[in-house]
């Protein structure tokens, strides 16, 4: 069982900014997660082994926790980690919106530049998942690429700005 999803998205910046974009809190928080989500940083700690942890919330539901745990950094390259949801406190927990959702999604980035212009491509793959997880990860895929992309949009127009 072996399942991904794969995003290719090309910036008009940069790569030594895309790639602080993607790795400064103070940048992450103005164009991360679904549009017209709250987005608080809980814990910033950007190196081999280090957490970002952090919570967004939508304007009408309940606030959701994330973790990222780095497992490998190449500035301004590539950025590995595994992503989790969890509590406040940090805890793993299942996905608020689907019981059947991987514990845990392994996250490779790799940031490529040309002619000033930036290519990120970004592979999710379920780490070790059931049989359900990985039905819910397949059947999941169109809307996770729509909400990437919608993410990354947001990431154009911030770049834009700074």
């Amino acid at each position: 069982m072996s399942t991904q999803i794969k995003i290719t998205h090309t910036f008009n910046a940069p790569r030594e900014l895309v790639f602080k974009a993607f790795t400064e809190s103070e940048h992450l928080k103005n164009w991360w997660g679904p549009k017209g989500w709250t987005f608080e940083v809980s814990k910033s700690d950007f190196r081999r082994g280090g957490v970002f942890h952090y919570s967004q919330k939508p304007a009408d539901g309940n606030v959701m926790w994330v973790k990222f745990v780095y497992s490998e950094i190449i500035a301004p390259e590539k950025i590995v980690y595994t992503s989790f949801f969890s509590d406040e406190e940090g805890n793993t927990l299942r996905a608020p919106f689907n019981a059947n959702w991987p514990m845990e999604i392994l996250n490779t980035i790799t940031f490529i530049e040309d002619a000033g212009k930036t290519t990120l491509t970004m592979i999710v793959i379920p780490v070790s998942p059931t049989e359900d997880e990985f039905k819910t990860f397949e059947d999941s895929k169109d809307m996770a690429q729509e909400g990437y992309t919608g993410t990354f949009d947001q990431l154009d127009e911030y770049l834009t700005k700074i």
